[in-house]
């Protein structure tokens, strides 16, 4: 038995306007955002040196994560793609948690990055007030959405230009002042600072394994290109490069950028709250360097922001399709983008502009630790769904993926026991603790919602998508 081939997927009144330059982007601006550019300053502080060592572990593990959704995304190619295949892999009830889980993921972690922004303009306005910054980029980027997907992958593709172009000048003026010994650091710029100041684990392994769900923000949206699934030209030779190039790209973004910033700027001086890029340029004392390392780190923070927005829309639209959102969420605009969807997203992305009012310097960890706990949920569930989807196939009741996951589900399982340590890891930490409180809060209004739904319609529990073969 054969279910139907990937190309005969749906397309749901979207406009595949998404290029190959575009989702190659898209996929690369995914791996370098602000949990890079500012969330490694506080990583720092904790582990030493020995945090090059958890990204480049963390991005094993986001690997596994990418492979496994790839398969499935060769399988069957669609907008939304985590909450369908949790819905057609694990029941109806697991696709409606995915989709408003990875919703609830974008829209804190757009709070997240309108935060970070507005700290961004404390550099050149120090005067103008966190909120003020953060409600201007929200209506801007408001405004970039709501045009057309074009519109909406040529920001997004020159912004992870920006991104691309400046970590690899970063990496290249390091390695200058590092072998040429030019510049203010020049004199203490030293492979040996990865080890002399207390060492590589300076506060034992155990306290760098506490900083994973730190590093594990830093790769949130990695996965965006499966919702792009359903907007791409040409899924089947698009989908497989953006994710094939992404061990190149953590090696180079994370593991290579960190390497030669700490071995420029010993780690004792980093802290915290600013970014480790920025304050790294300002010590090697070129001019204006600092300053345009600010502007492509503002950049990363509006590109996750605008991908954020980009992914809440479809995220509530497909809801709405399966009758698990209110059916406005469903329409499209003229310019087909479902613009009902995110305006209410970007509503709710404004209390982030709350926040940076009331608890100015609290607001970028408190929003950091939820979206987190959203993005493991999102990755556990891709990684049952592919478990789920390869004992269908080996069973003979669904056709294979033409682009496999190496190691079958065997990898899939050492992920999710990775993603089920982190979250101890979590329940451990004091001050992201939080976040598990806001998980069982969300949890018992998902239940609710649930059951709702189920009384209005008992039918939706155990319905069968006529489109897909049950898996059993």
């Amino acid at each position: 038995m054969t279910s139907a081939k990937v190309t005969e997927a749906p397309e749901e009144g979207y406009e595949r306007g998404l290029g190959s330059r575009q989702v190659q982007m898209i996929a690369i601006g995914g791996a370098i955002g602000v949990g890079l550019f500012m969330g490694a300053g506080a990583n720092i502080a904790k582990a030493g040196p020995g945090i090059v060592l958890m990204y480049a572990l963390a991005g094993v593990v986001i690997f596994f994560i990418m492979r496994a959704l790839g398969e499935l995304l060769l399988y069957r190619p669609v907008s939304g793609s985590f909450a369908e295949y949790a819905r057609e892999f694990l029941g109806p009830f697991f696709g409606f948690v995915t989709g408003w889980t990875y919703w609830l993921m974008w829209v804190v972690t757009g709070m997240a990055e309108l935060t970070a922004a507005a700290i961004y303009i404390h550099f050149w306005f120090p005067g103008i007030p966190q909120w003020v910054s953060a409600l201007v980029f929200l209506v801007v980027l408001f405004g970039v959405n709501l045009i057309s997907v074009k519109i909406f992958g040529e920001v997004e593709f020159w912004f992870s230009m920006i991104k691309v172009t400046a970590i690899i000048g970063m990496i290249v003026i390091g390695l200058g002042v590092l072998t040429l010994g030019f510049s203010d650091a020049g004199d203490t710029a030293a492979v040996s600072n990865l080890w002399s100041h207390d060492g590589f684990f300076p506060h034992g392994i155990g306290s760098s394994l506490m900083t994973l769900q730190g590093v594990m923000f830093a790769y949130l949206a990695v996965e965006l290109v499966g919702v792009t699934a359903g907007e791409s030209e040409n899924p089947e030779k698009t989908l497989p490069k953006a994710i094939n190039t992404l061990p190149w790209r953590i090696i180079v973004f994370y593991v290579g950028a960190l390497l030669v910033i700490l071995s420029v700027v010993k780690w004792t001086e980093f802290s915290a709250g600013e970014s480790p890029f920025v304050h790294a340029f300002g010590r090697i004392g070129i001019p204006l360097a600092a300053g345009i390392v600010n502007f492509v780190v503002l950049t990363a923070a509006l590109s996750s922001c605008n991908s954020g927005m980009y992914s809440t829309g479809r995220m509530l639209r497909g809801l709405a399709a399966n009758k698990e959102a209110p059916q406005a969420f469903a329409r499209l605009n003229a310019r087909k983008t479902p613009a009902v969807g995110i305006g209410v997203s970007v509503a709710l992305m404004g209390i982030g502009v709350i926040l940076n009012y009331v608890v100015p310097e609290k607001a970028f960890a408190y929003v950091t630790s939820v979206a987190t706990a959203a993005g493991i949920w999102t990755w556990m569930m891709i990684l049952v769904s592919h478990i789920r989807y390869r004992r269908a196939v080996d069973a003979g009741r669904l056709r294979a993926s033409s682009f496999p996951a190496p190691g079958g589900a065997l990898f899939s399982w050492v992920a999710l026991v990775f993603l089920i340590g982190v979250t101890g890891m979590i329940a451990a930490d004091a001050d992201a603790r939080v976040c598990l409180y806001v998980a069982a809060g969300w949890a018992v209004a998902l239940a609710i919602g649930w059951a709702v739904l189920k009384k209005g319609d008992p039918a939706i529990a155990d319905r069968d998508e006529s489109r897909f073969e049950k898996v059993g």
